[in-house]
């Protein structure tokens, strides 16, 4: 009989540690719930305004660029200035000579 009260005594003693056991869980189970968790976001709103400011510096740059580019693109000429006169000089030489020759 010594063995099945001991063994009784342990299960006992198994049981009531167990239900100890569950009553801290419902405890910590009952602090989770009413807990509530608070983020800090004034670190990442630091980050990402920093960024922003970081971005809209190279926006700017890229729009002078953009804007510089497009000016140059505007000034171009599609032949040179000098090309330009001496088809001009060698055509109304053409025509003076063409209009001596039919006249002549």
């Amino acid at each position: 009989m010594t063995k099945l009260e001991e063994l009784t005594a342990l299960l006992v003693n198994e049981i009531n540690d167990f239900n100890k056991g569950i009553e801290k869980l419902d405890k910590i189970n009952e602090q989770i719930s009413v807990a509530k968790i608070t983020m800090d976001l004034s670190e990442y709103k630091s980050i990402v305004e920093e960024h922003q400011q970081q971005m809209a510096i190279h926006k700017d740059t890229l729009e002078r660029f953009e804007s510089r580019f497009n000016n140059k693109i505007n000034e171009t000429k599609i032949y040179p200035t000098w090309a330009i006169v001496v088809f001009i000089v060698s055509l109304a030489f053409s025509l003076v000579s063409i209009s001596y020759i039919v006249f002549k």
